[in-house]
C-alpha cells in the first residue's frame, strides 16, 4: 500500500517506522492500546482521582463487532501520566499487539447495534448519548447502568432515555450543548433535530430502575431499544442530502450549525424558526464529514471534507446561497478528513484526523508566520501545521482533546484493511511542550539546560 504524503510518496510501514523512532523526541507521553474490535468513537469522561504522578479518568469507547458477539459501549479507567513524568525511553517501548496497562475496562454496556458516535453531556459527563444505525438517539447514565457480561450471554442494556424524531437512520451527526441539557442530531432524512432532556435529568441522575420515566413525551413506533422516549423540541429542514455532523454554538443553546453530503454548511437559530439562518451552498468541493465551533471565539467554525481539506470560516462573513469564502484552507491530508476539533486550551489551535491515518495539529495564527526570526524560510510544510501524529496505520476515525489535561489527546483508528490485519488501535498521547510553548520560553529553558550540562561536566 502506497500513500501520497506531504511532499513525497511513502508506504504506511515506512512512515510508521520513522514515526516510532521519533517517539522519544516528539512526545512527553504515549500509551498504545491494541483493540480486538475497531472503535468508531472515543471520548474522555470525568477525572475521578488525582495522584502525584498520574490522574485517573473515565474513557468512553465503542466496540464494533462482526456480529458474532454483541456490540458494546465500553467505560474504561485510564491512568493519565502527568506532564514531564514519563521517561523518554519508557514511552517508546510499547508492543503494537499488546493492551496498555494504562487502560482498563471498568464497565460494559451491551448496545443495541454498533456505536457510531459517543457524546458526553457537559453538565454531567457521566451521561452520554450514542448514535447507532437507527433513527433514535440513545441516552445512558454510564455510572448507574449495570455491568453486562458479554461472555455470559447477557441481553441488551436498557437506555435511560430514547430521543425520537428522525424519519430515517441517524448514524453520525450528534452533539451536546455546552450550556443547556440539549441534544442535537442529524441523519439520512436530511433534517437536524433538537431535544431538551431537562425534564428528565432527575431520572438520569438517579439509579436506573424498572419503571418508566414520569412525563416522558410521546412514543416511538419502532424503538431501537426498550426505554422511555422523549419527542423532539424542533426539526430543522434545509439540507438536500444526509447530515453528517452538527455542533452547538458555545455561547447559545439556540444557535447551531450542520454539514452534510450536499457540500453545505448551514447555521441555524431556533429563535427564528426551523429554516436556515445562513446556508453556504458550496462550503467545500465534496461531501462534508465534520464541523466544530470554536469555544474561545464563536466567530470561527471549522469544517472537514472528502476533498481532503479543512476550512475555517468566519460566520460574520457568511452569506446564504453563495460559495463560502473561508478564512483559510488547510491542506495537509491526502485523504478524506473525518474529524476536526478545536483545542480546549488555546483558541487558535485545532486538530484534524483523516482516512490517511494522520492526525494533524494546526495553529491558524502561524499561517504566514512560519519563517524563523533570522528570516530564513520555514521547512516545506502546509501553512499552520506544527505537529503530525503518525502513530496509526489506518484511518483515524475519531479523537478527543482532554479538557482536564488539555494537551493530551485520545485517538482511535479502524484498522480494518488487509494491510493492518483488522481490529483497531487506541492511542493516548501528549506532544512534548517544547513544540507548542512560546519560542522565548523554550530558548530560555534550553539555555538553562545547556548551562546545567556544562556545570555538571
Amino acid at each position: 500500500m502506497k500513500e501520497k504524503g506531504v511532499g513525497e510518496e511513502v508506504s504506511v510501514d515506512e512512515r510508521y517506522t520513522q514515526w516510532k523512532s521519533l517517539v522519544p523526541v516528539l512526545y512527553d507521553w504515549l500509551a498504545n492500546h491494541n483493540l480486538v474490535w475497531p472503535s468508531l468513537s472515543c471520548r474522555w469522561g470525568p477525572q475521578f482521582e488525582q495522584a502525584t504522578y498520574k490522574n485517573r479518568q473515565r474513557l468512553y469507547l465503542s466496540e464494533q463487532t462482526d456480529g458474532s458477539v454483541p456490540n458494546t459501549l465500553v467505560i474504561a479507567n485510564c491512568e493519565v501520566v502527568k506532564p514531564r513524568v514519563a521517561a523518554a525511553q519508557h514511552i517508546s517501548q510499547f508492543n503494537e499487539e499488546a493492551r496498555s496497562p494504562f487502560v482498563k475496562k471498568f464497565k460494559t454496556i451491551i448496545h443495541p447495534g454498533e456505536v457510531n458516535r459517543i457524546r458526553e453531556l457537559p453538565q454531567d459527563s457521566k451521561i452520554v448519548a450514542t448514535h447507532t444505525d437507527s433513527p433514535d438517539v440513545l441516552i445512558w447514565n454510564v455510572e448507574s447502568q449495570p455491568n453486562r457480561q458479554v461472555a455470559l450471554g447477557a441481553n441488551n442494556s436498557r437506555p435511560d432515555l430514547i430521543l425520537t424524531g428522525h424519519q430515517d437512520n441517524a448514524e453520525f451527526a450528534l452533539a451536546m450543548c455546552p450550556s443547556e441539557p440539549f441534544v442535537l442530531s442529524g441523519g439520512k432524512d436530511k433534517s437536524v433535530v433538537l431535544w431538551s432532556i431537562h425534564d428528565h435529568m432527575s431520572t438520569l441522575a438517579a439509579d436506573q430502575g424498572d419503571t418508566k420515566s414520569p412525563g416522558s413525551g410521546g412514543s416511538n413506533p419502532k424503538p431501537s431499544a426498550e426505554g422511555p422516549t422523549v419527542q423532539a423540541r424542533g426539526i430543522f429542514q434545509g439540507h438536500d442530502d444526509t447530515v453528517e455532523d452538527v455542533q452547538f454554538c458555545p455561547s447559545s443553546a439556540q444557535e447551531f450549525c450542520s454539514v452534510g453530503d450536499d457540500s453545505c454548511l448551514i447555521l441555524w437559530d431556533a429563535r427564528t424558526g426551523s429554516s436556515p439562518a445562513v446556508k453556504v451552498e458550496k462550503a467545500h468541493k465534496a461531501d462534508l464529514h465534520c464541523v466544530d465551533w470554536n469555544p474561545h471565539d464563536v466567530n470561527y467554525i471549522l469544517t472537514g471534507s472528502a476533498d481532503n481539506t479543512v476550512r475555517m470560516f468566519d460566520r460574520r462573513n457568511l452569506t446564504s446561497g453563495g460559495v463560502g469564502s473561508p478564512v483559510h484552507i488547510f491542506e495537509g491530508h491526502s485523504a478524506a478528513v473525518l474529524c476536526v476539533q478545536w483545542s480546549p486550551d488555546k483558541s487558535s489551535v485545532f486538530g484534524s484526523s483523516a482516512e490517511d491515518g494522520i492526525l494533524n495539529i494546526w495553529d491558524h495564527e502561524k499561517v504566514g508566520k512560519m519563517a524563523d526570526s533570522a528570516g530564513r524560510k520555514a521547512p516545506k510544510s502546509p501553512p499552520g501545521l506544527f505537529f503530525r501524529h503518525a502513530g496509526h496505520r489506518d484511518k483515524v476515525v475519531d479523537f478527543h482533546w482532554n479538557a482536564a489535561d488539555p494537551w493530551t489527546i485520545v485517538s482511535v483508528s479502524d484498522d480494518g484493511s488487509e494491510n493492518t490485519g483488522g481490529g483497531g488501535t487506541l492511542q493516548i498521547w501528549r506532544m512534548i511542550d517544547l513544540i507548542y510553548r512560546p519560542d522565548d520560553e523554550v530558548l530560555n529553558e534550553l539555555e538553562k539546560f545547556k548551562s546545567h550540562l556544562l556545570t555538571c561536566s
